[in-house]
């Protein structure tokens, strides 16, 4: 089985999706295969904000959240090429929507409700299902963000198969896109 060349990326890669999607997962195995850093954007927040996202959430509510978020994906939109792992409202601002577009390719790791569910479901460090019925708050942002995500510039669907699966559908699309974007500039 021959091996495909190394993909060379001219921008970041930045996973977008709901939690649970796999931008985590999937992101570390992508940067690894592209040999470029992965970044957390949840986790630079932390680090900037010296505490974790819940507690930045019951401190100063979901608005600064994303203020504060804004801030720090810009910031790291200035580095050289990474895979970047968004929070799940991330793109639902437009400014960073704009900035990612400007700077970045974005993937979306499109996941149905009972894959998301699954995976989410006995974590608690999520602040948007500690309220109410977890399911039915993933099947309204599911409603609400889908039609967003549905923007970025490539979607690869987050099933229940092995996260290294997944990666390669990232990779192969990513592929694609490098290559369309080559002929679109030769042309």
């Amino acid at each position: 089985m021959e091996t495909a060349p190394a993909l060379s990326m001219p921008r970041t890669v930045a996973l977008v999706g709901l939690m649970g999607a796999g931008k985590s997962a999937i992101g570390k195995r992508l940067a690894q295969r592209l040999a470029l850093p992965f970044v957390d954007a949840d986790t630079e927040i932390e680090r900037a904000a010296d505490c974790s996202i819940s507690e930045f959430f019951e401190k100063f509510g979901e608005a600064e959240f994303r203020a504060g978020e804004r801030r720090v994906i810009a910031r790291l939109l200035e580095n050289p090429p990474h895979v970047l792992s968004t929070g799940g409202g991330a793109y639902m601002d437009p400014d960073t929507r704009a900035a990612l577009r400007a700077r970045a390719w974005t993937v979306w790791l499109r996941a149905d409700l009972d894959v998301l569910f699954d995976r989410v479901r006995r974590r608690s460090h999520r602040p948007l299902l500690r309220n109410g019925d977890p399911r039915e708050t993933l099947r309204r942002l599911m409603e609400a963000r889908y039609p967003v995500y549905a923007e970025a510039d490539l979607i690869v669907e987050s099933t229940a198969q092995p996260a290294d699966a997944t990666t390669e559908q990232v990779l192969l699309a990513l592929r694609d896109h490098l290559a369309a974007s080559c002929t679109g500039a030769a042309a």
